[in-house]
């Protein structure tokens, strides 16, 4: 994963702005973060370069050779895969959308490719679990996206990754250290590396011929190469030539559709479309040792406040070794999923209220304005420049309790403003209805 914020460039083209339509409304979507190294408990990639990706750290929590990751896509054999269980965990707990690791960082293809041996097709579990769950998400009625990552830690073009690369640069974007070649990855020779984008173009082109429509394609480790080296221009106008009306990512630079911050909201709202891309736990891929698993309502809250700001929730799982999922990961996913059964009007398909002051997260969908409680009232609920003469009824989403309200104005604000009139609507504070963050539905004609 990456954590570069970067802004999106969308088409002006109607298929593009048919894909964005779908995503705008989605709210909520599941990562599967998972390949061979899930055998041994590590992350996913990143062990390869001995450097944490914890914010804060830079020891690598798995200190690891490269031949010892790479070990386990000899013996990769998930006998407890259940790809029908996740899609229905995901359709579940309210997701719109899934993205499946199709390829890591690490070179691992999780798909049948004919471009490269380094993937499951010659594992001893031998299935296409791009595939299966492709077809499992679609079945469930849920969009389906891919994730590719630019780099290849395995090819030998890119060039592949050595124990002699480490430690991994601090700064590598060729636009911090232009001149230093030690603080840089490795350049391949000119035709090895047209090599390289040919069997990105080669590989992209089966995951956009061969399994159906694919809604959504989110790239990654952008970083290590410059847009021109990436040939960023030319993937996307092929990316596009098989799927018009898929959505980018901004990890593919300059060419994307939506941005996709990382592990935390951004301090400024991104312009245009974007979701917050955001794990479990401290890892992307399965670690047993990794316990610090966030609550149900904290990822709640960011599901809400992503919303309440105009964007998506992409939340990650990361099946075990042996392709069953960790129990704190079902739990959580339950635990929204109950959540948005109740509360979901209030993020899906809901747009931020920029009008109507509130003291926490405010949304709004239709004719109805969603207050967020995360934070319990203590005597009244305000809610300042709020539409008063239009109030219907106010009510407690998660039983539909009628809440009593009443209504303060200035006098004279109508006839200085005209248009029309706002007030504060002070709303008596409802009992917690014990939901893991209550919501009150203002109601308007």
């Amino acid at each position: 994963m990456s954590t570069i914020v970067q802004s999106p460039t969308t088409d002006a083209d109607e298929a593009t702005r048919a894909g964005l339509a779908w995503f705008r409304d989605a709210g909520f979507g599941v990562f599967v973060h998972w390949d061979h190294a899930s055998q041994q408990g590590i992350e996913i990639s990143w062990p390869l370069v001995g450097r944490s990706i914890i914010p804060g750290r830079d020891a690598a929590e798995d200190a690891i050779s490269v031949e010892q990751y790479h070990a386990s896509a000899a013996t990769f054999d998930p006998r407890r895969w259940d790809v029908r269980r996740l899609a229905r965990l995901c359709r579940d707990a309210g997701a719109r959308y899934v993205v499946f690791t199709a390829r890591h960082h690490a070179g691992y293809s999780m798909y049948h490719t004919r471009y490269s041996d380094f993937s499951i097709e010659h594992s001893p579990f031998g299935r296409d679990v791009t595939r299966e769950l492709v077809e499992a998400v679609r079945a469930e009625g849920m969009r389906v996206g891919i994730y590719y990552s630019l780099p290849d830690w395995h090819h030998p073009d890119y060039p592949a990754f050595t124990d002699a690369d480490l430690p991994y640069p601090t700064e590598h974007h060729p636009q911090y250290v232009p001149d230093d070649p030690a603080q840089r990855h490795r350049r391949p020779a000119p035709e090895a590396w047209e090599r390289y984008v040919q069997y990105l173009r080669d590989q992209l082109t089966e995951l956009l011929t061969d399994y159906g429509r694919i809604d959504l394609l989110w790239f990654d480790g952008e970083w290590e190469r410059s847009a021109e080296e990436w040939h960023t221009a030319e993937l996307r106008a092929l990316i596009k030539r098989l799927q018009p009306e898929i959505v980018i990512n901004d990890r593919l630079t300059g060419a994307g559709d939506y941005a996709t911050p990382e592990q935390a909201l951004p301090n400024e709202v991104p312009d245009g479309p974007w979701e917050l891309c955001l794990t479990m736990s401290e890892s992307w891929a399965w670690r047993p040792s990794d316990t610090a698993y966030k609550s149900p309502r904290a990822l709640v809250e960011a599901l809400i406040e992503s919303a309440s700001r105009g964007g998506n929730l992409l939340l990650n799982v990361g099946p075990r070794g042996d392709g069953s999922i960790p129990e704190p990961e079902v739990t959580r996913l339950g635990a929204i999923g109950a959540w948005l059964a109740m509360h979901g009007t209030s993020v899906i398909g809901a747009r931020p209220d920029t009008e109507t002051r509130f003291y926490g997260p405010v949304t709004r969908n239709g004719d109805r304005i969603y207050l967020h409680l995360l934070a319990q009232p203590v005597e009244s609920v305000l809610v300042r420049n709020a539409p008063v003469d239009r109030v219907r009824a106010v009510r407690l989403l998660a039983d539909a309790r009628e809440l009593s309200f009443g209504v303060d104005r200035e006098v004279h604000d109508h006839d200085a403003r005209g248009g029309e009139p706002r007030g504060t609507l002070r709303i008596d504070a409802p009992a917690p209805s014990g939901a893991l963050v209550d919501v009150i539905e203002i109601e308007l004609d």
